[in-house]
């Protein structure tokens, strides 16, 4: 089932190439516009706009990219982590599925860790 939208974590991701990145995945994208601390862009998909919120150093070392839309290449967060790594050959992590907080806290702690070995179930304690 497709996500309503999408979220992956980029460890140590330049900005500029995943702006590049996104541009030849989704459409061109406007210029990155500061709101406090995160940044805001929109690509222009065949689809329609889809809005995109960069938020630097979100846990840590890793970059937190948002992609609020169902109208992308990807069906979830883990088909777009796979992307993101092939293109930028970085190590992206994402949720394992949708998570809400009826979930639990366990539940919370679970990703997934996408390399160039592969894709692996981890536990990342980001609270």
């Amino acid at each position: 089932m497709r996500q309503p939208d999408i979220e992956i974590y980029l460890k140590d991701a330049d900005q500029a190439a995943v702006g590049e990145w996104l541009a030849q995945a989704l459409g061109p994208c406007s210029e990155w516009r500061a709101k406090g601390e995160t940044f805001k862009c929109e690509a222009d998909s065949p689809h329609g706009r889809i809005p995109l919120t960069w938020l630097p150093k979100a846990v840590g070392k890793w970059h937190s990219l948002f992609i609020d839309s169902d109208a992308t290449p990807w069906d979830d967060d883990l088909a777009c982590a796979k992307a993101a790594n092939a293109a930028l050959g970085v190590e992206v992590r994402c949720a394992p599925g949708s998570w809400s907080e009826e979930q639990g806290e366990e539940d919370a702690d679970r990703w997934l860790k996408v390399s160039a070995e592969g894709v692996e179930e981890i536990t990342w304690r980001t609270g």
